[in-house]
């Protein structure tokens, strides 16, 4: 599956990635009127997000958020109480859509090949399709309350066992050769997070992600095949 194919089929549209945030917060937003809210909702976290990729979140103020959007500060505090929440939502949804997505696409495939490549290839097209949203999670992951950190832990976490768990199920089939499929899985996670955590590095080098994915894909194949399974998985038998 290629990335704009991707992007199709799944629909991740800037208004509906809004829409969403404000259905699931709709009972905090004192907002009512839905369009106005997607609207003031997408300012207000594309505006944070370029603002915290300039200076950082903790720099970040009230009034610059206010100049940026063109919403008094009155107004933000409509859709959140201060920082911590507004963090804390751009933070939760983010992770909310990537385990959604990932966990529709991977649940189709029947083997732990085909849902390894899931893996590889939704993760890299999200994090394509979301790249802002994706770098500012990694770098404001320190700023998080302890609660919250908790929670980017536990997703970073939930993706590295999922890795793992599909490594152990293809080595007891005899279809991977994996002495460590933990390490496997964290070398794995890192190759993900390297495409948005160093975006502007591949594009100057006019690297795309349906590259990249390609390139992974085959990387890591040729470490966990096992020995005379390569033909018979790559023919889809």
């Amino acid at each position: 599956m290629a990335y704009d194919e991707f992007r199709k089929k799944i629909n991740l549209t800037k208004e509906g990635i809004y829409r969403e945030i404000f259905l699931q917060n709709r009972s905090s937003i004192q907002v009512k009127k839905e369009n106005t809210a997607i609207n003031n909702l997408e300012k207000i976290f594309s505006a944070t997000i370029r603002l915290s990729n300039q200076k950082g979140f903790q720099a970040m103020s009230m009034r610059d958020l206010s100049r940026e959007t063109k919403l008094s500060a009155g107004a933000l505090y409509h859709y959140f109480s201060g920082k911590d929440e507004l963090l804390s939502m751009i933070q939760s949804h983010r992770r909310a859509i990537g385990k959604r997505i990932l966990d529709e696409c991977i649940e189709k495939e029947s083997d732990p090949r085909s849902r390894l490549h899931a893996v590889v290839n939704v993760h890299l097209y999200l994090s394509e399709a979301m790249q802002p949203w994706f770098y500012f999670s990694y770098m404001e992951s320190k700023n998080l309350p302890e609660s919250e950190k908790k929670l980017a832990v536990d997703s970073s976490l939930y993706t590295e066992q999922l890795l793992t768990d599909i490594l152990e199920e293809g080595r007891n089939r005899h279809d991977f050769q994996v002495d460590d499929c933990r390490m496997t899985a964290c070398i794995i996670k890192a190759l993900l997070q390297d495409w948005y955590l160093k975006h502007s590095m591949y594009k100057k080098r006019k690297t795309s992600v349906d590259e990249y994915a390609s390139f992974v894909l085959r990387f890591v194949d040729s470490f966990i095949i096992a020995p005379g399974n390569s033909c018979h998985l790559c023919s889809g038998e």
